[in-house]
């Protein structure tokens, strides 16, 4: 019994080795030519909230971004007081930069973390909640904002309204200005709502411009330890700079014991 070998038999057929190391070597190089970078995580900015990191993070492929966003941990969370005093105007209890990468692909530039212990006006919001703005603005010019500037957006993004809200002992926010913050865009079916929220997206606004995005997610939500989904509204007059994602997801890791939450899809600056 004999045994032929395939390159034995290859020689056979009168095709030469050379040849065939050539055309092998040519299909190894198309093959890695045309496979995708792999997708990594590179770990951002922290800061301490109630006793815990809060982390920035950006998703890359090769050079480009491909999603960003904030690592939560239940440990914050947790230990965010019930009773904390409210205050006027509200103090972040963080302020996160975001990266080199994550500000030039996308023109946000940081996220300011809020804990609303007794809820706000208006009354579905009413409840313990988490504000994580995702902001196009720097921290001074957040800073800055007084709320003197009254101006509304001309066109708010679809199905959206900036509410006039009576506080009382500090009167009427027209457009639920709030100092250091901005004008708060609310989802109509939300405002007209007779029960609490549970999570919401909202746009953010100062003199007429759009300034961030916020998932707005209270206490119970996060507790239950699940993930989801928030839409995020077309916003109309972005400036050019500013690339505003179309996807959010909120993805619990439990071995991790904290939250993922995650811009994707950047697909351009503003409605046409």
């Amino acid at each position: 019994m004999s045994f032929s070998t395939p390159l034995a038999r290859i020689a056979r057929a009168g095709i030469p080795l050379t040849t065939l190391a050539f055309v092998t070597v040519g299909i190894g190089a198309c093959a890695k030519e045309q496979a995708a970078p792999q997708e990594q995580i590179v770990q951002g900015a922290c800061q301490s909230a109630f006793g815990a990191n809060v982390c920035a993070w950006d998703q890359m492929s090769g050079d480009s971004l491909t999603a960003f966003g904030a690592t939560v941990p239940m440990a914050m969370i947790d230990s965010a007081p019930a009773g904390e005093p409210m205050v006027w105007p509200p103090v972040a209890a963080a302020t996160i930069p975001l990266s080199q990468a994550a500000k030039a692909a996308t023109g946000f530039d940081n996220i300011t973390l809020y804990w609303e212990a007794h809820g706000h006006p208006p009354a579905p919001y009413m409840v313990p909640h988490f504000d994580f703005h995702f902001n196009t603005i720097t921290p001074a010019q957040i800073a800055a904002i007084d709320c003197a500037d009254s101006t509304k957006p001309a066109q708010p993004p679809a199905a959206y309204q900036l509410p006039d809200v009576d506080i009382p002992d500090l009167g009427t926010l027209i457009g639920l200005c709030v100092p250091h913050m901005g004008m708060h865009a609310m989802p109509e079916s939300e405002l007209q709502s007779t029960t609490p929220f549970e999570k919401a997206m909202l746009v953010g606004y100062y003199d007429a411009k759009p300034i961030f995005l916020e998932p707005m997610i209270t206490r119970k939500t996060l507790d239950a330890r699940r993930d989801f989904t928030l839409a995020i509204p077309t916003v109309p007059d972005a400036p050019p700079s500013v690339h505003y994602p179309t996807h959010f997801a909120a993805q619990y890791d439990s071995t991790a014991q904290a939250y993922r939450l995650e811009f994707s899809g950047f697909g351009g600056s503003s409605a046409p």
